[in-house]
């Protein structure tokens, strides 16, 4: 009874300090939590969290955020948060795939494969290596991203797996000598050493350990990973010993780089190598030093966690004293521990920096979601403006197109007004010779009006023609009125020697209203015998046509007309008139046109003014 007692005594004090301790730890945590406002970490994970605030913060462009990201998720990694660094490592691929930078966004991924592979992720480990060898086209690339999809996708073919990796191994020794290289190829032995260990190939997995261990053997931390893995082997195939001594180099190998957590977990994976192998004096005093090492450090969990392992040791020798002295110990030591604990604040530093961080990628998210759809207004809007300013374009230039259709048909329509009454009254000439039964004249005149009728017809759409094909067809014209009118006038036509008439280009048809006007409304009231001149000039780059005649004048034309006449004499000066207006407007030149009395004879003056034209 009285045993039971005791027993029931110690139980009620072991659950009392753990209750206490429990309660004090909580309380010192809340407390160095209130230290986190004023505190900043100046652990390596702490600058790369607070890197990324500072750069969302000043504005750092994206490309500059991704790298950032994979930063961190690089550190997180060598702190086996592998979650966490995976959330990251996602980031920086979103990034570097909206950012279009193939390169780097290759590289994201192959990254976000290994964190997800050590997870045991090995379906999506196996798109991002696909997506990561797809990605840019580079030989290199391509090769190692395709072997570890064949060395995750043969998972149960270790032959397959290992021509994967050896094809990787061949591939990044042909390459450049780069650090990264480097970095590969021991990676590649240690997947080839995994794939040994599966296959319980015990001296083919160490050989390959060993050979990843020459490869970068000043890396301090890869190298003791490469090495617990090598202990590993040895204690599952009950070399104690082995595992022991390979333990102990990475001891002196931690302290002599003052890796204080490493320091800790090292000398409590020890313990437990040698508790197995009945080395237990040796065991407590590893831990021992680990839980010493953890206190004077500051490093409440692992402190916490050597106390337990301590306890477990005593209580299964029924040690209470000592356990209950353990309690007690760090139960003193408690408040100055967490006080002093990095961790504890860093975890809290992490934790408010990291949910900035996610303040501050919705806040940009959303800033760049209203430049988005501010961008793709204005694109809207700019895109809108500039088919408007096309659509106005294309009416003016339609407009102006139609305008000048327009202009070049009633140019054209100008052109063919023929005189009804030179139709009618060549038409009644010919029915007066034959009445006359001058056949001969009859014959003649048809002939020459048909000819000049078909030369006007063959010319009628064109603008513009050579000088001389307008001479022939206005003495064709002045022949036949002469062989109408033979006792009214007489004609000539003078042209200056220094015009190439087959060259130059004056308007269709512009002159013949003029010399209709002088035979119609000036020689034909002659009562002697008239005369008309029609002289070709060259002046200054311009062409001067001159069209003289002595008949009996404006003035006394003007007394002697009927209605009809001073109508169709209205007509034929507008005629004229537009058609030379039309002419300037539509091929840039400037035609003037003249009409006075002739001041030294009796008869009218017309001088037509054209510039020199070889093309239009």
């Amino acid at each position: 009874m009285e045993i039971r007692t005791i027993n029931n005594f110690k139980y009620l004090i072991y659950n009392y300090l753990k209750i206490m301790g429990m309660m004090l730890f909580l309380i010192f945590q809340s407390q160095i939590y209130a230290q986190t406002n004023t505190a900043e970490s100046n652990s390596s994970l702490g600058k790369k969290y607070k890197s990324i605030e500072k750069g969302y913060k000043s504005g750092e462009n994206d490309e500059g955020i991704a790298t950032k990201y994979e930063e961190l998720a690089k550190e997180l990694v060598k702190n086996n948060e592998l979650a966490k660094a995976e959330e990251y490592q996602k980031k920086a691929v979103e990034i570097f795939t909206k950012t279009k930078s193939k390169k780097e966004l290759a590289n994201a991924l192959r990254l976000l494969a290994k964190i997800q592979e050590a997870q045991n992720k090995t379906k999506q480990a196996i798109t991002n290596y696909d997506n990561a060898s797809k990605t840019i086209d580079e030989d290199l690339n391509t090769t190692l991203n395709n072997s570890d999809v064949s060395r995750l996708q043969n998972s149960n073919n270790p032959v397959q797996q290992s021509n994967s990796i050896n094809s990787k191994i061949s591939k990044l020794k042909s390459a450049s000598n780069t650090q990264s290289n480097q970095n590969d190829i021991q990676e590649a032995y240690v997947q080839m050493a995994e794939v040994q260990a599966q296959n319980n190939n015990t001296q083919g997995a160490i050989e390959n350990y060993n050979k990843a261990l020459e490869i970068n053997p000043s890396d301090n931390l890869t190298a003791n990973g490469i090495k617990n893995e090598i202990a590993t082997i040895y204690a599952n195939n009950n070399d104690l010993e082995q595992a022991i001594q390979i333990k102990n180099t990475i001891i002196q190998n931690v302290d002599n780089f003052n890796d204080v957590n490493q320091q800790i977990k090292e000398r409590q994976s020890l313990a437990n190598l040698l508790i197995l192998n009945n080395e237990e004096n040796k065991a407590i005093i590893l831990i021992q030093e680990a839980y010493n090492i953890a206190i004077n450090k500051g490093k409440t969990i692992e402190a916490k966690n050597s106390l337990l392992q301590l306890i477990a040791y005593y209580k299964e020798k029924h040690d209470d004293k000592k356990t209950l002295q353990l309690y007690e110990v760090f139960l003193q030591k408690l408040e100055s521990l967490i006080k002093s604990d990095s961790t504890l604040i860093d975890v809290k530093l992490f934790e408010e920096t990291d949910n900035k961080i996610k303040q501050l990628e919705l806040e940009k998210s959303l800033k760049d979601e209203l430049i988005e759809k501010k961008n793709s207004f204005n694109f809207f809007l700019i895109v809108s403006l500039i088919i408007l300013l096309i659509l106005i374009i294309i009416i003016i230039v339609y407009s102006v197109i139609i305008k000048k259709k327009n202009k070049k048909i009633s140019l054209q329509s100008l052109r063919r007004e023929m005189n009804p009454h030179f139709i009618f009254n060549s038409l009644n000439s010919v029915n007066q010779f034959i009445a006359q039964n001058k056949e001969i004249e009859a014959n003649k005149f048809l002939t020459s009006y048909s000819s000049l009728m078909r030369n006007m017809m063959e010319n009628s759409s064109k603008d513009f023609i050579p000088i001389q094909k307008e001479i022939d067809q206005l003495k064709k014209y002045l022949d036949l009125e002469h062989l109408r009118f033979n006792d009214k006038f007489d004609f000539e036509i003078f042209i200056d020697e220094t015009i190439d008439t087959d060259s130059l280009l004056i308007p269709n048809m512009l002159i013949q209203p003029h010399l209709e006007n002088a035979i119609w409304h000036g020689l034909r009231y002659k009562e002697i015998k008239g005369f008309l001149k029609l002289s070709f000039f060259y002046k200054k780059k311009t062409i001067e046509i001159i069209i003289e005649d002595n008949g009996i004048g404006i003035k006394k034309s003007k007394e002697l007309k009927t209605e009809n006449q001073k109508l169709h004499k209205s007509i034929g000066l507008t005629n004229i008139n537009e058609r030379i207006a039309l002419l300037n407007d539509l091929y840039h030149v400037s035609i003037t046109c003249e009409i006075n009395d002739n001041k030294n004879l009796e008869g009218t003056i017309i001088k037509l003014i054209i510039p020199q034209l070889t093309k239009i």
